[in-house]
């Protein structure tokens, strides 16, 4: 028969509710003197932990925090008199950095001498400390003294049982038992466990915790009987947008908005993907409503960085237009930095985008699927306590593309064109402890195939010569992986991290005839990379931080066409020919370092300067030298001051990014741009953020192709024309009001005005359409979208209810003709009739203002072990059509009338309803 817990002292871990650090671990700006700094924890499904933001070069996330465990007992004896009494004495302690408690106060009314005798006898208890990044820190704990009386008849009976939340089974570390309508609190441990030695008979059991509903259990004991049982609570609200707890340190940025959890997964109109999102950010415009490449503070979409922990991520999104190519779930927090990013961003002109993987989670199996009108996707995370090792693999595949192909098939029985598509996705995530230190293997790829056949109708690929024979079929594949082994760990006073990443990258273009479906042609862009890093980062006294690192990458580009799929002015291909062997091999690499300094607690100084070697093998070597400067102070405690500089190069790009061409195009020269913003941040309250930002981006040189000019690729050394070498400048200013996750809601409202401008040569036309001058002008960049207005707001009632909606505005972008038909002016023809002709570039006029709104609702259900969730996500509730190019039409109503000139507008309203179920165990 199992004994009895030991009386009078039975001490109960619970809910830890603060801890207490020095400036130098909650500030990252430590002053002269050490400041005590409090912060609510929350509890996670992983445990007991903090989120926070990271210091520069450090993974951002969540940090987990190490509880003190007791180690010296300090019985409490029962006051004169009342050795009969049964009770139980909470309280409240601080448990100091070397494990004693250097206070204590009881948090329930309750007779006074039993509490005296509490207070006293806590006063001997001894801990190991709790510690934080790997550091003894002061945390605030709760702890009760349990008085058994001797009177008492001794129990015959124990339950033993767990306390978890219905529908997400998290233990509830703060959920109180109270027996039979005794006031006898009994909290169950870290695990959310407890075990309760009762006499036989019934029992009424109350259950209570914070955010969840009471209830009540009847149980009946008989005696010698141990009953195990688990107790579920039902939440208040699923999954509530709780506040999160962020280390409150200036940041070392000059601009970073960081979004978590659900902010970057219930925003109405982006489908659950975490980068989409980043198209309702300050400072970005867009390409067309629907797609989510983002135009950030008038630059390119290629040059804007996306990255994943570190890795960066060539191709973002499904077919170009489809869903992100990475699960969302896989995703916990998502960093966005419009302008001047940090010295370990490099190669690169622009933003930068980052999501950081979820922390990994070690305290059970968790699992999550979904499926909607477009995917089905699953993730499984399966911690190994005996190794200290947690595995999470996630996937994604679109059964909405095979639909598709079946459609197809039976539309070209009939006749008519097919169309096959399809495409999946994958990641996988092992992370092992070794020592003191850490060691992860990150894995993820993605596949797009596309394929359109007409059979009684030729196709052709702009800007690719294609032979007279008929083409019936025209394929498209896009495909990337990435591996990437990373270790972390104490060196020298500082932490080292080291990484190699491998990737492959693959666009392919393929044309048949038939049938019998015969190759005919086929264009293939393919990259091969191999590459390693290294950071290292320590704390130098109370006022320094150091970081330094770099990378090695080597890159191998081949560009394959056989067939008839010869780019234009290429000869016979044979094996000899350069086009069938590798393009280009290039070297990059870098160097790094950066200060940050913290002379006072009101400022912030971080200097840095990266050094990089771009190497286009056997051909020609770039070396660029980047400083850059932030500076932060803080005027009061709830306004910063912020400024920051730098300078910054990339290789060529096109539109988006393309296997090939920032290698190949390195013999064309760098891009250069420098950037400066200045801000300020103010917080007047804890759920009230506002920010404003000033940027002026000069483009000093710009070599940025279009899609035609892509494909046209010549042999190595080979051009038929000059790169098209402009410079520029953006400039605008940025507004943001935002309240985080927290009151049940969280929410934004956005306003950017964005000036972007080209200095390049342009072409002349007469009224003939014949060009007669080329000079330099400054035009509108392609895709300057002038004011972007964006709000969105998300709210969660009782009842598992959820509603959002957002609304966007925008102006209309130049009409260019870069992506659409070129831009017209009436004009004469040789007998005075009214014709077409070419705009020149400097006069174009621009496309009409477009606004939509976005809705999504959804309704979560708590089951025992089991939360489901059915939502419904409308991107354009408003129906709204925006204007993608216009129509230039030549009418002639009678033949001995002149000509009707019309400018008609083109588009079509994108709507997308999106029902999806999820499932999260």
């Amino acid at each position: 028969m199992p004994r009895p817990p030991p009386a009078p002292f039975i001490p109960r871990a619970a809910l830890f509710l603060c801890f207490i650090a020095h400036a130098a671990l909650a500030q990252g700006v430590v002053p002269s003197a050490p400041q005590v700094v409090e912060f609510d924890i929350q509890t996670t499904d992983a445990g007991l932990s903090i989120s926070e933001s990271p210091h520069p070069g450090e993974d951002a996330g969540t940090v987990e925090l190490i509880p003190p465990t007791l180690v010296t007992h300090s019985p409490a004896r029962h006051p004169e008199g009342l050795e009969d009494t049964t009770t139980a004495v909470p309280l409240e302690l601080l448990v100091d950095e070397q494990g004693a408690v250097s206070e204590a106060r009881v948090t329930e009314s309750l007779d006074p001498r039993f509490s005296a005798a509490a207070l006293s006898a806590a006063q001997g208890l001894r801990f190991s400390p709790a510690r934080l990044r790997e550091r003894p820190v002061a945390v605030r704990m709760r702890f009760v003294y349990y008085f058994q009386g001797r009177a008492q008849a001794p129990p015959r009976a124990w339950i033993h049982g767990h306390v978890r939340a219905r529908g997400s089974r998290r233990p509830l570390l703060d959920a109180t038992l109270h027996i039979s309508g005794q006031s006898l609190p009994i909290s169950p441990d870290a695990q959310g466990d407890f075990e309760l030695p009762l006499p036989t008979g019934p029992h009424t059991i109350e259950v209570r915790a914070p955010g969840y509903k009471p209830t009540t259990f009847q149980e009946t004991l008989t005696d010698g009987q141990r009953l195990t049982v688990i107790y579920r609570l039902e939440p208040l609200r699923l999954n509530p947008y709780e506040t999160l707890v962020r280390d409150e340190r200036p940041r070392t940025e000059v601009t970073r908005i960081t979004l978590h959890e659900q902010e970057i997964r219930e925003v109405p109109g982006t489908q659950g993907d975490p980068f989409r999102v980043v198209m309702l950010m300050p400072g970005v415009g867009g390409l067309a409503s629907g797609l989510g490449h983002p135009v950030i503070r008038g630059g390119q979409p290629a040059s804007t960085g996306f990255f994943l922990d570190g890795v960066r991520v060539p191709t973002l999104y499904h077919l170009f237009v489809g869903p992100a190519v990475v699960q969302p779930e896989f995703i916990d927090t998502l960093d966005f930095h419009p302008g001047a990013p940090p010295v370990q961003y490099g190669r690169l002109l622009g933003g930068v985008v980052e999501g950081r993987v979820s922390r990994p989670r070690e305290d059970r199996l968790h699992v999550s699927a979904a499926l909607d009108f477009i995917n089905s996707s699953l993730l499984v995370e399966v911690p190994i306590a005996s190794t200290g090792t947690h595995v999470t693999l996630a996937g994604r595949v679109s059964y909405t593309g095979l639909l598709l192909t079946l459609a197809s098939k039976v539309a070209a029985q009939k006749g008519a064109e097919s169309i096959d598509a399809r495409f999946w996705d994958y990641q996988a995530r092992i992370e092992q402890r070794v020592g003191d230190g850490r060691l992860r293997l990150l894995a993820l790829g993605s596949s797009d195939t596309l394929a359109e056949r007409a059979p009684t109708q030729p196709q052709r690929v702009p800007g690719l010569d294609i032979p007279q024979d008929p083409i019936d079929g025209v394929g498209v594949l896009s495909r990337f992986h990435r591996m990437d082994l990373r270790g972390t760990h104490p060196l020298a006073g500082g932490e080292l991290e080291v990484g190699l990443t491998a990737g492959l990258d693959a666009l392919s273009f393929t044309w048949e005839r038939g049938p019998p479906r015969v190759p005919i042609g086929e264009y293939t862009l393919r990259e091969q990379s191999l590459a390693g890093r290294l950071r290292w980062t320590r704390e130098l006294g109370q006022t320094l931080r150091l970081a330094l690192g770099g990378d090695l990458e080597h890159r191998r580009a081949t560009v394959v066409a056989r067939g008839n799929g010869a780019p234009v002015g290429s000869t016979y291909f044979d094996d000899d020919d350069p086009l069938t062997r590798p393009t280009s091999e290039a070297r990059l690499s870098s160097a790094f370092a950066e200060v940050r300094w913290a002379p006072s607690p009101d400022w912030m100084v971080v200097p840095g300067v990266r050094v990089d070697a771009y190497q286009l093998l056997g051909e020609v070597t770039h070396t660029t030298l980047e400083p850059r400067l932030a500076v932060r102070h803080a005027l009061t405690q709830t306004l910063v001051l912020k400024a920051g500089a730098g300078l910054f190069h990339q290789a060529p790009t096109v539109l988006v990014h393309m296997p090939v061409m920032d290698t190949s195009a390195l013999r064309h020269g760098l891009q250069e741009a420098l950037q400066f913003d200045v801000g300020a941040e103010w917080k007047p309250h804890e759920a009230w953020e506002f920010n404003a930002d000033v940027f002026y981006n000069p483009l000093l040189r710009s070599v940025e192709f279009d899609v035609r000019q892509a494909l046209n690729l010549r042999r190595r050394g080979v051009t038929a024309e000059p790169p098209p070498t402009a410079s520029g400048e953006a400039y605008g200013f940025e507004l943001m009001a935002r309240h985080p996750l927290g009151g049940n809601w969280f929410g934004w409202a956005s306003y950017s005005f964005l000036q972007s401008r080209r200095r390049l040569r342009i072409d002349r036309y007469d009224d003939q359409n014949q060009r007669v001058a080329s000079e330099e002008a400054t035009v509108p960049f392609a895709f300057e979208q002038a004011h972007v207005f964006n709000a969105a707001l998300s709210y969660k009632f009782d009842g598992g209810y959820t509603v959002g909606a957002v609304l966007h505005f925008n102006t209309g972008r130049p009409e260019t003709g870069e992506l659409t038909p070129h831009p017209m002016r009436a004009g004469l023809d040789d007998e005075g009739q009214p014709k077409w002709v070419r705009q020149d570039r400097d006069k174009v006029g621009r496309l009409p203002s477009y606004w939509r709104v976005d809705l999504r609702a959804a309704k979560a259900w708590a089951l025992d072990d089991l939360t489901l969730e059915l939502s419904l996500d409308l991107l354009n509730a408003s129906l709204q059509q925006e204007v993608l190019f216009y129509e230039y039409v030549s009418e002639q109503t009678a033949p001995e009338s002149p000509p009707t000139l019309r400018r008609a507008p083109r588009g079509f309203p994108v709507i997308l309803p999106m029902l999806g179920l999820k499932g999260t165990y």
